[in-house]
């Protein structure tokens, strides 16, 4: 018996879960036959809209394509919502709309930019902070809209760029996809290395910001290559020095143009001076300053730092020096870390090529810099002490008269405090010998 109940029990067990594995199998197949499946309205609208080729021509000579693909649509994020929930102003009945005017192609994706951020407000808000909102906020008439990088009838969360060929980023930044493609970051993916960065790993799919305009792309380097400070402290002096006021690319894209771009800062405030949105003052007073227009020389720079500096700022207008490479595609060119520079003449030497270039910049409104070309005497002109002590060292540039500029600066610094206390304690003796006498 107590074998018969112990098979009983077994065969009781198995029947149990083939009828478990053969439910969830057919609920896992009608699941799927779901997410193919469309609404009878949805389907409705692709009797007509899945005709290849179905388009309008507008009354400014542009056409608007109207296909969907309907297996697309089915696959997709918003096969749940049908077609009237983003485009509610048409109706079988009302089909299409007669009052809607479609004056271009462009303006049609803005209008739907607005039914967009009905549903994805989150993203949305991101996007609003972004160089791409900047550019749109300008009137610029190729920005970037939402229906560029996501086409809203195959919408597939977390899967609209395509790692072969860049899309939707390549579009408009084509050139510097084919500087990523033949980095040492393209070619890991293309070896299957997941792990890997594309764009919106380093610049984020909506809030995307002007790469030269802040430390978020250093940031986002040292967040992959966490090991970075302590592996450069092994062979390089100042290691946390280097990689504060160089970029990164400045000595991984070994094949690059560089140059020390001074950038505008607020003293008080500790933060990068902007233009005013809508009033350009940079470019403009740079211009009528350099009157021969060969770069601002030392003494134009010093004006041009006294004319921010009155402002209102909080403090004066300072200059950050910092080494960088010449453009954006290049700082995409990264090579394996065997090939990086590596040794200090490249830098550290008289005439150097990176200290033969010079620019001064400011954070334009949308972020990106503004920058205007200064002569490579500024920087060694007393005027410069100021302007790149946040990374320059003794001997840094082999430029010997600005050496003696920053020893001078350094000793009258450090020699001031030393006379004054050593007069003070000199006075505060003298004065008690004095009283002595007197008492006696």
């Amino acid at each position: 018996m107590t074998g018969t109940k112990f098979y009983a029990d077994v065969i009781t067990g198995a029947t149990l879960a083939l009828v478990v594995m053969v439910v969830l199998g057919v609920t896992s197949l009608t699941a799927r036959a779901a997410e193919r499946a469309v609404s009878k309205a949805t389907q409705q609208c692709l009797d007509c809209h899945s005709v290849k080729g179905l388009e309008k021509k507008l009354a400014n000579g542009e056409t608007l394509a109207l296909h969907v693909d309907g297996a697309a649509f089915a696959k997709s994020a918003h096969n749940l919502l049908g077609c009237a929930v983003c485009h509610a102003d048409a109706t079988l009945e009302n089909h299409p709309p007669v009052k809607k005017k479609i004056a271009s192609v462009r303006e049609n994706s803005l209008a739907m930019q607005k039914v967009c951020s009905s549903c994805h407000a989150d993203q949305f808000k991101e996007h609003e902070g972004s160089i791409h909102a900047a550019l749109l906020r300008e009137g610029n008439p190729v920005a970037p809209v939402c229906t560029d990088c996501h086409n809203p009838h195959a919408a597939v969360p977390k899967a609209s760029y395509d790692v072969a060929s860049g899309a939707p980023c390549s579009k408009c930044h084509g050139s510097v996809f084919e500087a990523y493609a033949g980095s040492v970051h393209g070619q890991a993916r293309k070896q299957g290395r997941v792990e890997a960065p594309v764009c919106s790993t380093c610049h984020s799919a909506h809030d995307v910001k002007a790469a030269a305009g802040g430390e978020k792309i250093k940031d986002n380097c040292h967040a992959c290559h966490s090991g970075a400070l302590p592996a450069h402290q092994n062979w390089l002096p100042n290691a946390a020095l280097h990689l504060k006021t160089i970029s990164c690319a400045a000595c991984h894209a070994p094949g690059v143009k560089r140059r020390v771009d001074l950038r505008l800062y607020d003293s008080a405030a500790q933060k990068r001076i902007a233009e005013k949105e809508g009033v350009p003052q940079f470019e403009m007073r740079a211009r009528a300053i350099d009157t021969e227009g060969k770069g601002l020389n030392a003494i134009a720079l010093q004006s041009l730092l006294r004319e921010f500096s009155r402002d209102g700022m909080e403090g004066k207008a300072i200059l950050r020096g910092r080494l960088e490479v010449d453009s954006g595609v290049e700082a995409h060119q990264l090579a394996d870390k065997a090939k990086a520079v590596g040794q200090c003449e490249t830098c550290h030497r008289a005439g150097s090529d990176p200290f033969q270039r010079v620019t001064i910049s400011i954070a334009g409104p949308d972020g990106r810099l503004v920058r205007y070309g200064a002569q490579q005497e500024v920087l060694s002109s007393a005027t410069s002490i100021d302007s790149i002590g946040g990374f320059y060292v003794i001997g840094g540039t082999r430029i010997k008269l600005l050496d003696m500029l920053v020893a001078l600066a350094l000793l009258v610094g450090v020699g001031v405090p030393i006379v004054h206390l050593t007069l003070g304690w000199l006075s505060r003796r003298y004065a008690k010998k004095i009283g002595g006498r007197e008492d006696s």
